[in-house]
């Protein structure tokens, strides 16, 4: 869809990035640490100031001591972090659970660990998990679970219920858990995120991946990190050693001073409520049913009423015609769902954002 907008100079606010700056405090401790020469190969697992930092904002933020020596890894991204995690304990004839609709990594590493996928739809129009059909699935082929709050592409958040019925339904397995929490400080409404650190009984068999590109709007820079206790991290830094070896290394310095000030990264529910907030009312008067999302910076949208072509030529159709491209939420599922729901990027500048509804308003 981002190629298709670029050929048909279309608003792009179908893949996940934003289009302001970074803050030029972050830019500038970059360029202090190019200036210092540290441009050679980091740690295999990190840069240890930098890990230091992730496990004091882990603790203020979720109350959890985590080892930064033995249970924090940097990555070059989110996804490596998740590719890496589920190929370290996949072995074949593995069952995964995955919730449908989901972001499209995960899927592929199982299959190529010779895993198993085993769908679960989450259920419409909330993306909320039905706890019951989990536990009908489960059996002893079930090794892993995959988590995703806040959701992408659905915008749903996993609340305290949902962690604790959880952590019941895994109690007493061997199952392990790998939680997708990119989104953990973009969450709206005065919700907490559910971190699967903040419950003893998960984090002791969970895999937590994070991403500093989401949080800091730099998704170019790809790094990321994962924690998961001692016993997972050395198997999945078996894997992470041979498959890209460290992070870049000025970023990771760079990040570690700048994660001292936890305003840096504490005003981001606010600052996108506020985007959120605005988008939906400049499409309100357009003929979409929404329910706004609570966490994310993605909007799904129900275009029923407009048309009743497939999502994916819909949003084709959006993009060449009337100049603004959305992702069609049918290909987050394995085999093509069509609920006539696309999905909108609202990390964006207001006069992006604007611009888009008055495109949008030709629908009318």
């Amino acid at each position: 869809m981002s190629a298709l907008a670029a050929e048909h100079q279309a608003i792009n606010l179908s893949q996940g990035f934003p289009d302001f700056e970074v803050d030029e405090k972050l830019i500038s401790l970059i360029h202090q640490y190019f200036k210092k020469g540290m441009n050679q190969y980091a740690p295999m697992p990190g840069v240890i100031n930098l890990r230091e930092a992730i496990a004091e904002k882990c603790n203020n933020l979720y109350g959890v001591n985590i080892n930064p020596e033995t249970e924090i890894t940097v990555t070059p991204g989110g996804t490596e972090a998740i590719f890496s995690a589920i190929t370290s304990v996949i072995h074949p004839n593995d069952e995964v659970i995955i919730f449908e609709p989901a972001y499209d990594c995960y899927a592929p590493a199982i299959e190529l660990s010779g895993g198993v996928p085993v769908y679960i739809e989450l259920e419409s129009p909330d993306f909320k998990v039905n706890w019951e059909a989990v536990k009908k699935r489960i059996n002893h082929k079930t090794r892993m679970m995959i988590i995703n709050t806040p959701h992408n592409p659905g915008g749903s958040i996993f609340s305290t219920d949902d962690m604790l019925q959880l952590q019941k339904i895994i109690d007493r397995s061997d199952i392990i858990l790998l939680s997708d929490e990119v989104y953990e400080h973009i969450i709206f409404d005065d919700q907490k995120h559910e971190s699967v650190l903040k419950y003893p009984k998960l984090v002791e068999r969970s895999f937590a991946v994070y991403s500093f590109g989401k949080t800091f709007h730099a998704t170019g820079w790809k790094v990321g990190y994962i924690i998961a206790p001692e016993n997972l991290m050395k198997e999945f830094r078996k894997i992470h050693q041979f498959n890209v070896f460290s992070t870049n290394t000025p970023i990771q310095y760079a990040l570690a001073d700048y994660l001292k000030n936890a305003d840096n990264y504490l005003y981001l529910p606010k600052f996108y409520e506020e985007k959120r907030n605005h988008f939906l009312e400049i499409i309100k008067d357009l003929p979409f049913h929404f329910v706004p999302t609570k966490g994310s910076y993605f909007q799904c949208v129900d275009y029923s009423k407009i048309s009743d072509e497939s999502d994916k030529d819909f949003a084709i159709r959006l993009t060449k015609e009337y100049g603004v491209a959305a992702v069609p939420v049918s290909a987050f599922y394995h085999r093509i769902k069509d609920n006539k729901l696309l999905r909108f990027c609202f990390a964006k500048k207001k006069q992006t954002l604007e611009q888009a509804a008055e495109k949008l308003r030709k629908l009318n």
